[in-house]
């Protein structure tokens, strides 16, 4: 039964897989009636149309969302060729439509085509996304006819991989399942527009599951209704969600920290994960943890842990030699089931 918001002393993450049909914001709204918890937020929007990973923050743990949107992300999209729509997604209006050239049935030719959109490049993100304009999204300046002035963003494209050439026999419309990994900022519904410009024909992006936020697997995402039954035991260690360094604490350490206190870099010892699998790291245990050798870099975020749980963000100032608070939590983050 779904709890009456308020707030409570919950402080966790957890990782929902978003189904297809639902926004990000209904996401959070269903969140905040499992939990009972009015401080819920997601760490970056996902369209309706798309399913998959969307980290979400519950409690105190709603601070940590600065820090997880900027990571890298990666996606199977489904391709359709033939026809263009105003929002580059099966979602909105076609625009445009044109003839598929016969090469997008060829294997070699698609492989190839895809395994050339690797690189640093230009986007142009399309006319409906969140981004801001002036101080108003862009999606709403769009819908109400206002012409917007979006300009191009560097983006990067790490991986990309044919998965399959669908609609030859002419039973469906022509559509390839790829495969990305890209930098954050990047656009899936730009990458579809641009393919299909590139080859002469207009696309759209029919289908698109997120696979993975930074570190953050579709495996290690939940239903909401598996959320609904298992609660707090979905809960995410944010030390994997945050992909930064980290520092265990002592008794006396975590009292300083937890009054503010500047760190002596020399006080900590830093660690880092040497795995990048849930599975292989055990949750909240220590097997996939070994001590860093570098140095901190001026301006890097680090994590600081006592009692297994996430109490402070801290930020290092090469000027002073400290470590500085950005983020302290009381009560902590907890970093999965098996400190519950």
């Amino acid at each position: 039964m779904a709890k009456k918001r308020g707030t409570t002393d919950l402080s966790l993450i957890v990782g929902v897989d978003k189904p297809s049909g639902m926004t990000s914001h209904d996401v959070v709204n269903r969140v905040r009636r499992i939990f009972g918890e009015r401080r819920v937020g997601h760490t970056g929007t996902l369209d309706p149309l798309a399913s998959g990973v969307l980290p979400v923050c519950i409690g105190p743990a709603t601070r940590l969302d600065h820090y997880l949107v900027g990571h890298d992300k990666s996606y199977v999209v489904s391709v359709v060729f033939g026809t263009a729509t105003d929002t580059d997604d099966a979602e909105g209006a076609p625009i445009r439509t044109g003839e598929v050239p016969d090469e997008v049935f060829d294997p070699f030719f698609a492989s190839t085509f895809v395994a050339s959109l690797v690189g640093k490049s230009k986007q142009l993100p399309p006319v409906y996304s969140a981004i801001k304009v002036g101080g108003k999204k862009a999606c709403d300046e769009a819908r109400a006819g206002r012409v917007i002035d979006l300009k191009p963003r560097d983006i990067e494209v790490f991986s990309a991989e044919l998965l399959g050439i669908w609609g030859a026999d002419g039973t469906e419309p022509a559509r390839w399942d790829v495969a990305f990994a890209v930098s954050a900022g990047t656009y899936i519904r730009s990458l579809a527009r641009d393919m299909g410009n590139t080859l002469g024909c207009p696309a759209h992006v029919g289908a698109l599951r997120r696979t993975a936020v930074g570190s953050v697997a579709l495996d290690e995402c939940v239903s909401l209704e598996t959320l609904e039954d298992i609660g707090q035991r979905a809960a995410l260690d944010p030390l994997r969600a945050l992909g930064c360094r980290f520092a265990y604490l002592d008794d006396a350490a975590a009292a300083r920290v937890r009054n503010g206190a500047f760190l002596d870099a020399a006080s900590l010892s830093l660690c880092e994960r040497r795995a990048a699998s849930a599975v292989s790291e055990l949750c909240a245990c220590t097997a996939g943890v070994r001590e860093s050798c570098e140095p901190p870099s001026d301006g890097e975020t680090v994590a600081l842990v006592y009692d297994n749980r996430v109490i402070a963000l801290y930020e290092y100032r090469v000027s002073r030699g400290q470590f500085a608070p950005r983020c302290v939590f009381p009560i902590g983050v907890i970093r999965g089931y098996s400190d519950l």
